[in-house]
């Protein structure tokens, strides 16, 4: 006889697990503070206990931040390397850092794939390849690369474009779907057809998470 408890399939979905924070270790928390705050990122928190402070910041458009302070990280001052930061012009970037007083390399590309640094952006002006890079106080290493259209199953960054461009897309599918569907909102589905694809799905796969949102929408 089989052992049901070994061979019992699991029904669930898998739980989405969204990346928050990464913690950053600094040797003098309020001069760090300032530095981010002079690139234009906001502050989510500032709190401190016996022994310990904690300082929460967010750059512009992103959904993670970062942590540093007293007390929370045994890691040595200015040790992370390779921190990236996402934008969709690597030039315009670097120009608004400068412009903030910020110690900027100049544009780079890898030879092959992470092979030596080549100067200026990429030749071909392709999505990851264009990068330039700077310190915070402690030596902490960010990196500015250039995704302007990202790869299947990344997402989409939702810029005023990217976004008009998504709903004229959820709009022509609504259109399909609409004369055949039960009674509903259009907002449910365009809701349900967005978040999929801003989540990596291909077109086909939101369009049946929506409909399954419509017609299912405890499931």
């Amino acid at each position: 006889m089989s052992d049901e408890c070994t061979t019992r399939m699991p029904t669930t979905r898998t739980m989405d697990m969204k990346f928050e924070v990464v913690v950053i270790p600094v040797s003098d928390v309020e001069r760090t503070k300032q530095f981010y705050v002079r690139l234009g990122w906001r502050v989510d928190a500032d709190f401190a206990g016996e022994g310990f402070r904690i300082v929460q910041l967010t750059p512009p458009g992103s959904p993670s931040s970062i942590h540093f302070g007293r007390g929370i990280t045994a890691a040595v001052p200015g040790s992370l390397r390779g921190l990236i930061l996402i934008v969709d012009d690597v030039r315009t970037a670097r120009a608004g850092l400068i412009e903030k007083g910020v110690d900027v390399s100049e544009p780079f590309h890898y030879a092959d794939i992470r092979g030596p640094r080549v100067p200026g952006p990429d030749p071909e002006g392709r999505s990851y390849c264009s990068w330039a890079s700077f310190n915070d106080p402690d030596g902490n290493e960010w990196l500015l690369q250039e995704i302007k259209t990202r790869l299947p199953g990344r997402g989409l960054s939702l810029d005023v474009a990217t976004l008009t461009a998504l709903l004229r897309e959820a709009e022509a599918h609504h259109g399909e779907y609409e004369s055949t569907a039960p009674k509903h909102h259009w907002s449910d589905w365009y809701a349900a057809y967005i978040v999929a694809r801003e989540r990596g799905r291909p077109s086909e796969a939101a369009e049946k998470e929506a409909v399954l949102h419509i017609e299912n929408p405890h499931q």
